[in-house]
């Protein structure tokens, strides 16, 4: 979902499954907060627990983290940065224009 920030920014939300002591989770943690630092875009995400629900957990027990936009799986296992801006359309900082997405 995109949305305007106050300042005319995008607002974009995503979400992270993951579980509790996953390392590569922390990893895709440390991703989200060095795009949502990124100048000209204001990332919010949420995190799901997937031991909390009995399908998550089967469906995604091999895969996380896991960062989902509306439902839809834009990155898994290794989530770095530039993963995250190319999946939501962000240019890396500096490269001057958007990249293509997936």
């Amino acid at each position: 979902m995109n949305a305007s920030g106050g300042d005319g920014v995008a607002v974009i939300e995503l979400e992270l499954l993951g579980r509790e002591g996953c390392h590569l989770c922390e990893q895709a943690r440390a991703a989200l907060a060095e795009v949502a630092a990124d100048p000209g875009v204001e990332l919010r995400w949420s995190e799901t627990d997937i031991d909390s629900d009995d399908a998550l957990l089967r469906r995604y027990l091999e895969r996380i983290p896991v960062v989902r936009r509306d439902g839809r799986e834009l990155c898994e296992l290794v989530v770095e940065a530039d993963d995250v801006r190319g999946a939501i359309g962000l240019a890396k900082p500096g490269s001057g224009g958007a990249s293509g997405g997936y």
